[in-house]
């Protein structure tokens, strides 16, 4: 991102769970199958290479169309704190996305910020919704797990 994009979607969810399972949550194929794009289409591939420097791809399909969304890892902090690239292939604009997780008396408090091109500055109420309904979806992937 570049100095000039100021544009930041954000939302807070409190989650019932441990940092530690949120944080697993964004890197395990069978939760992010549950909580990525609900509702959106069939999940065709997800790939995750879970590293600080790794890269991820969920590719989802929408209509007659794979899309593909992925990004490349730049912070790995685990369970505290996740940043990575956000693209969605054949578009002209990346994003950022910050994850931080903090543990709570009742489980754990994510604070998730999207630092938008600004190009896409219209679209940040609609990025903080479809962000908290992805949240939500997560937070039921994770209380599905046995390990929790």
């Amino acid at each position: 991102m570049n100095a000039s994009a100021d544009v930041r979607a954000q939302v807070t969810y409190n989650f019932s769970a441990p940092p530690e399972a949120v944080f697993d949550a964004w890197l395990t194929t069978d939760k992010i199958r549950k909580w990525f794009a609900p509702g959106m289409g069939e999940m065709v591939r997800i790939a995750v290479d879970a590293r600080e420097g790794g890269s991820f791809s969920f590719v989802q399909r929408r209509g007659l169309d794979n899309v593909d969304h992925g990004g490349k890892y730049l912070e790995f902090i685990r369970p505290y704190r996740l940043a990575f690239t956000w693209a969605v292939k054949g578009t002209a604009h990346s994003s950022i996305v910050i994850v931080d997780i903090a543990a709570t008396a009742n489980g754990s408090k994510l604070t998730l910020t999207h630092e938008l091109h600004p190009h896409w500055a219209d679209y940040r109420a609609k990025t903080e919704a479809s962000w908290t309904k992805m949240l939500t979806a997560m937070s039921d992937a994770i209380a599905w797990s046995p390990l929790i």
